[in-house]
């Protein structure tokens, strides 16, 4: 490892010093990946009335820009002002989403009197620290692999899907030199910093990180060990230009207390309990001085979540501005988790709007998890909340004085173990107003435990519909069917709407190689109404959502239509065109009627002027047999596009008529006659 790793000790890349005009400005400043600063030894002191961390894109520092908050964590609905500092230390990471080759300098800027009190430029050009993607596990003994592994910086690794049996009865994560794993190798905490012998993984995602001052660069490989039987059960090589973020604390590792769900806390007797939706989510309260403890019931599955909150109207429930907890079982990291919602509009979040966690749109998490249960069925899970929170904007004050509407939900967890919006029936949600006054005693009007409930089968799910030897398809958006639609039929989670291709929900479409195919697109074409944008786009990812990823996130899919690449490399969406959706006549009718045909009857077609998009897609000769129909703002609205070899579809020279066409031609053939 020798002569690899950079000098020490290592913050990232040398953009500069600050350049002092007043205060005291002084630091050095250093790119530490796409979208974090390291100000190193920085001072200033503190007097200035309106001062903050300031970047722009503009030749030189001006009101034209926006606040790096710091720090990061905060309460309020405002950054606070920049208090004085002496040889601080100070990481800086730049908010919405953007990247250091977004802006053109840093400043210590007031804002009131608009001056400069100090600045540095950043390089054209500058070529920053990125995470490094590796191999996956090589497979050797004990169904150990993965997926391509990642080192996030100098001392962490991301590990997704891992898969191991736990049979071992001395394994760990182990790290060394030489050309092989060996026995003169450095045990590595698991994903909770603990060292004892490594236990089953099954497809989980975590994340790694090296004990002591040991970084990637003093190392030649990562292995799971059994140190007893000195047996290699597979590894990855780290290769020798590694070029990756320092370590310096920027990467959010998850925390050890995540992992382990609190069991131990003795059940309170509740006073308080309102059955909210009949035989499916039950709440259970009580004041304990500045907070209010509530305790969620829900007949639930492990991928749903239930959500309780304020209404975003008082007087009726409304989604739209609803303060709500969101509280759910994860599988993944094997935790009762809830956490703070803000919902700005129905739709999937993008990380500025929507149904979206506090955490992502720039606020705190102010949910404290007590405890949590699952058996029989039902998921229980008991948190507390502060009446008031001092966030404004994303946190209504719970009101202790007078009665109060609140919403209710359940439904699906996405991919990111986020809620989806649901889809509105009536049994998934409260259609009536409810009104509680926590501070009450005894309101409570439970009349069975959630746990008497017998757990009835869910309705049939309608047959996959397919489209082959069609070269036209238009794509619109519709509701995705209940239970017996989108997810019986891909087996993931909806968000209440998904694609419907020649007037048929997400059915599997069949190309063939190096035939030209045509898109009629009606998903949206403005991305300021996120609920109503969807850009078509064929992708190889069973999930889609290419405009909500970054980073290596966005690098493990391939477009092969329906985006273009500008001169930096971001996605530009060119699927897009008026929009067009079958929307209910009345309500959701899917779980009473048994066939997909009967359910469209009782929808309508709405489309908004415009005309549609469209995608002329010549289908590759390389491409895999499989692609995916997708929006790309949204993850999981579309399904499958089995690719074929020329003539493999069934239709003679490339002459392909389904029933539609044929029928289309019978009519026109008619009409000429006539």
């Amino acid at each position: 490892a020798a002569g690899r790793a950079p000098p020490e000790p290592y913050y990232g890349r040398y953009i500069g010093q600050f350049t002092n005009f007043a205060h005291g400005i002084k630091g050095s400043i250093y790119a530490v990946d796409e979208s974090t600063l390291f100000v190193k030894s920085f001072a200033y002191d503190g007097t200035a009335p309106d001062a903050y961390f300031w970047v722009g894109k503009t030749p030189r520092p001006s009101p034209d820009g926006y606040i790096i908050p710091y720090p990061e964590e905060y309460t309020g609905p405002d950054p606070p002002i920049l208090q004085a500092h002496n040889n601080t230390d100070i990481i800086l990471r730049l908010p919405m989403g953007k990247r250091i080759k977004d802006i053109r300098w840093l400043s210590v800027w007031c804002r009131r009197f608009t001056v400069d009190f100090g600045e540095v430029f950043i390089p054209p050009g500058l070529d920053v620290p990125k995470p490094r993607v590796l191999p996956e596990f090589r497979r050797l003994a004990h169904g150990l692999r993965s997926s391509n592994i990642s080192v996030l910086d100098a001392k962490t690794f991301y590990i997704p899907n891992l898969h191991y049996d736990g049979a071992g009865p001395d394994a760990y994560f182990w790290v060394g030199n030489g050309s092989e794993p060996n026995i003169m190798g450095i045990k590595v905490p698991n994903e909770i910093g603990s060292l004892e012998p490594l236990r089953g993984y099954q497809g989980e995602d975590i994340e790694i990180q090296l004990p002591g001052s040991l970084t990637v660069y003093d190392i030649d490989w990562l292995s799971v060990w059994c140190v007893e039987y000195r047996h290699n059960f597979g590894h990855v090589f780290i290769p020798k230009d590694l070029d990756v973020p320092p370590a310096l604390g920027q990467t959010k590792i998850t925390p050890s207390w995540w992992y382990t769900p609190t069991t131990t806390t003795p059940r309170p007797v509740y006073s308080n309990c309102r059955e909210i939706l009949p035989n499916k989510l039950q709440v259970k309260w009580e004041l304990q001085g500045e907070y209010l403890q509530i305790e969620l019931f829900g007949r639930i599955n492990e991928d749903q979540y239930m959500a309780f909150g304020l209404s975003g109207a008082n007087g009726r429930p409304q989604m739209a501005q609803s303060d709500v907890v969101v509280a759910f079982y994860d599988t993944t990291a094997r935790v009762f988790r809830a956490e703070d919602y803000f919902i700005s509009d129905l739709s999937q979040c993008d990380g500025q709007r929507g149904v979206c966690p506090d955490e992502r749109i720039g606020a705190r998490n102010d949910v404290i998890v007590v405890s949590g249960d699952r058996k029989n069925g039902v998921t229980s899970i008991r948190y507390k909340r502060l009446l008031q929170t001092n966030e404004a904007i994303y946190d209504m004050p719970i009101p202790i004085d007078r009665e109060v509407s609140i919403i209710a939900a359940v439904g699906p967890l996405n991919a990111r173990k986020e809620a989806n919006a649901h889809s509105h029936t009536a049994s998934d949600h409260n259609p009536d107003d409810i009104r509680i006054n926590f501070s009450k005693r005894n309101d409570h009007s439970c009349k069975n435990s959630l746990y008497d409930v017998k757990d009835e089968s869910g309705p049939k799910a309608w047959p996959p519909r397919r489209i082959e030897g069609e070269r036209k398809f238009r794509a619109s958006i519709g509701p995705t069917g209940g239970k017996r639609g989108y997810t019986a039929i891909t087996g993931v989670p909806s968000w209440g709407i998904a694609w419907y291709i020649n007037d048929l929900l997400i059915p599997e479409i069949t190309v063939e190689r190096g035939l030209t195919y045509e898109f009629y697109i009606e998903g949206g074409n403005d991305p300021a109404q996120p609920a109503r944008y969807h850009p078509l786009y064929i992708t190889d990812s069973s999930e889609g959502g290419l405009g909500q990823k970054t980073g290596l996130e966005a690098r493990k899919q391939t477009a092969y239509a329906g985006v273009e690449y500008d001169e930096d490399g971001n996605a530009i969406p060119t699927g897009g065109g008026r929009y067009c959706e079958w929307e209910h006549r009345t309500i959701d009718r899917s779980a009473e009627i048994d066939t997909f045909e009967e359910f469209k009857s009782t929808l309508v077609f709405k489309c908004e002027d415009g005309e549609p998009g469209y995608l002329n897609w010549t289908v590759p000769m390389e491409a895999p047999d499989v692609l995916y129909y997708q929006c790309f703002t949204h993850n999981n609205l579309g399904w499958k596009i089995n690719v074929v070899d020329a003539g493999a579809s069934g239709a003679p020279n490339g002459l392909h008529l389904s029933h539609s066409s044929l029928l289309l031609c019978i009519v026109l053939t008619v009409f000429s006659l006539v």
